[in-house]
């Protein structure tokens, strides 16, 4: 993580999908939203064979651990072109701590 900046992640993060953990690499940023009182945060994980499968086949919500943090519910969105996965969510990002 960047120290300067607490409102991106760059790094290792484990995504629990019912008993199965899966290892992963995110890209994320957070902003807070003045008129809903919270954070919202998205981004994406880099290219996951297994993950895209999951997905592909109708998987839509997990839970993302970062290292050093509590987890969080992140929603699952289509994989992109080179087989990244779209994470988002909302509340306190999973990186904060």
């Amino acid at each position: 993580m960047d120290a300067d900046n607490d409102e991106e992640y760059r790094g290792p993060a484990t995504l629990r999908i019912g008993d199965a953990d899966l290892p992963v690499e995110i890209r994320m940023s957070a902003h807070f939203e003045p008129l809903e009182g919270r954070f919202r945060w998205a981004g994406r994980t880099t290219p996951h064979e297994e993950l895209r499968e999951r997905v592909s086949g109708g998987l839509r919500e997990a839970r993302i651990a970062i290292p050093g943090s509590p987890d969080a519910a992140v929603r699952l969105s289509e994989p992109d072109p080179w087989g990244g996965i779209r994470l988002s969510g909302a509340g306190t990002p999973p990186w904060f701590q």
